[in-house]
Order: C-alpha cells, then structure tokens, then sequence
C-alpha cells in the first residue's frame, strides 16, 4: 500500500473528490453515464472533469469479462463519508448485487481521494487502498487531475510501476 501521508494538488485545484467508476455487466458505458448522472442530479454533487472510458482486464477475479472504467473530479460540500454513502446509494439504486469481492458488477462507485485528507476508518479509506495498483485508476485519474501527488509522487511515476497494457480508451 502506498504511504499516502503526502497528497497534493496543484494551486488551482477546482475539485473535491475524485471518484471511479466501473462497470462489466451489461451496456457498461451507459452505466457509468447513468451513475454520474444519478451522482450529480440533486446538485450537491458538481461535475467538474470526466475521463474517457477506457476498457480494462478484470482485476482480482479473472474469470470475468471485461471492465469498462472512468474516473471524474467533482465538487461537493458533502464530507466524506456522506460522499461515501452517495455512492453506495447510486449503486444500490442501479441494483448492483454484492456476491463475489471483485466480481461482476453492474456499477462500482468508488471515492479515491478526498481533498487532501488521509482518512483510515472501517467503512472508508482514502486514499483508495488500492489505487498505486490499478491502472484502470491511474490513467483516467491522470487525465483529470494531472498535477495530483500521491505519497509524495507523481501519476506519471505511480503509472510507471504497473502494467497499463490491458488499457484502451474507448
């Protein structure tokens, strides 16, 4: 896990959050649509910056079919745990069903960072405990938040370390 004790942004960060999402049952890119959309219609939640999609290998469980995955910035006053909730509600409202950890899911909705806190509790840890290894994490996150450091390093190094090669953007 990365030492995620130092996380900074440029001095003109326009976001709160950065949250990924993922989909790898049905018409996937329309799910994500439809979970931004549910994220962002009360208004408390504001789009600021969209990924492409891109298409991904499994991770973790690797007898499924393929991910498509994005990642946006937004600005909220929600904490972060309620941010959490937000989340968990989208997918919830979509009917994602939890069966296997890392298996196919309708959509996935995670919070990756939020502002420059470091938080460890039960039900939320951000940084994402697993974002330095995810590359269907990294590279849409780089395109929106390029100058974001994490654990004192770069995206373009964090990327570097990892295999991208199972990534194409859509």
């Amino acid at each position: 896990m990365i030492d995620a004790r130092a996380i900074r942004y440029d001095h003109e960060r326009s976001f709160d959050a950065a949250i990924a999402l993922g989909s790898n049952v049905g018409d996937k890119r329309a799910n994500i649509a439809r979970a931004i959309e549910l994220l962002t219609t009360r208004g408390d939640i504001v789009l600021i910056g969209r990924s492409r999609d891109y298409r991904s290998a499994p991770w973790g469980v690797l007898e499924q079919d393929w991910f498509v995955n994005a990642v946006i910035t937004v600005a909220t006053e929600l904490g972060p745990h309620d941010l959490l909730t937000r989340c968990q509600d989208v997918e919830n409202e979509m009917g994602r069903v939890r069966l296997k950890k890392w298996g196919p899911r309708l959509i996935d909705v995670d919070v990756l960072i939020y502002r420059d806190q470091l938080i460890n509790d039960p039900d939320l840890i951000v940084p994402h405990p697993f974002i330095a290894q995810r590359g269907f994490v990294l590279v849409p996150l780089r395109e929106v938040a390029p100058a974001l450091r994490i654990g004192g390093e770069s995206l373009d190094v964090l990327i570097g370390r990892i295999d991208t090669s199972d990534l194409a953007a859509l």
